[in-house]
């Protein structure tokens, strides 16, 4: 449940930050009247991400077994990549993004309302085919997905209520601190769903070694124990991992977590941008 927390929670304040940053434009440029072809956008890139999350889970359920575990590796694989691709763009974007998003804008509603549209469908669409993609990945494995949708749920609540906050003026929180904690976290779930997608792999009958275990802790780390189940469900992180797993899980977790960590060279900005504590325009 707390992947799934951290997935609705971090994809659903990027997108928040977003709608924030666009209605907050409108209101203070007195363009109140485009406001509703916004929402119409933002509705139509939840409605897509929902559909695009139910189309998945459809076809996994009607595939036979072989082709269902390529499948599902395929998909954790794919997630992987998006996941790793956001969290280094947002490292690198967020101190301009509030400015970008103002520029695009600008520029749609001088083109007219299916600008407006299209504009605030884009900004959004990807964050929530994202978050069905990995929240996909994630829960592949699980016994019952009850949990993860109850988690990703309050995850997307909370979201909607920090980015609400943050537009009202109400909450003042770091989001560079934010978005840096839950990109390692998120790092190492990436590792997990990058190292289920290689025992699917194996599965499928494509990569070897399926029995050749890296180690047995068992003893130490029952499956069925409180914390098994929940650096399983977090992390992947089993009793019983094959070589390849192991050193998948390592060989994304240690060079990702480096890159990650290492200090960002600061570049001078030629678009105004915000503090990173408030989505809103200046006046």
């Amino acid at each position: 449940m707390f992947a799934s927390y951290l997935i609705g929670l971090r994809e659903g304040l990027e997108a928040a930050l977003v709608v924030s940053v666009l209605v907050a434009f409108l209101v203070k440029s007195d363009r109140g009247d485009r406001l509703p072809q916004v929402w119409m956008g933002v509705g139509a890139a939840v409605v897509l991400s929902i559909g695009f999350g139910a189309l998945l889970t459809f076809t996994a359920a009607h595939l036979g077994h072989g082709q269902q575990e390529l499948f599902d590796a395929i998909t954790s694989l794919l997630a992987t990549v998006f996941v790793t691709w956001m969290i280094f763009w947002m490292r690198r974007a967020a101190r301009s993004l509030s400015g970008e998003l103002r520029a695009r804008l600008t520029d749609a509603v001088e083109m007219g309302a299916v600008a407006v549209v299209v504009m605030a469908f884009l900004a959004v669409a990807r964050e929530g085919l994202e978050t069905a993609l990995l929240f996909f990945a994630s829960v592949q494995g699980a016994t019952t997905t009850a949990s993860p949708l109850i988690g990703i749920s309050l995850g997307v609540l909370t979201s909607i209520a920090l980015g609400w906050a943050l537009y009202r003026s109400a909450l003042r929180i770091n989001l560079t601190k934010f978005f840096t904690w839950t990109g390692l976290l998120l790092i190492l779930i990436a590792a997990g769903i990058f190292k289920y997608g290689v025992h699917d792999l194996q599965e499928a009958g494509i990569l070897p070694g399926l029995t050749d275990y890296a180690f047995d802790i068992s003893s130490v780390m029952p499956a069925d124990s409180w914390y098994g189940t929940l650096l399983s469900g977090m992390f992947n992180i089993t009793p019983q991992p094959s070589v390849l797993e192991t050193v998948a899980w390592i060989g994304y977790a240690v060079p990702t977590l480096f890159l990650f960590l290492r200090p960002q060279r600061r570049r001078p900005s030629t678009s105004p941008s915000l503090p990173a504590t408030d989505p809103r325009p200046a006046a």
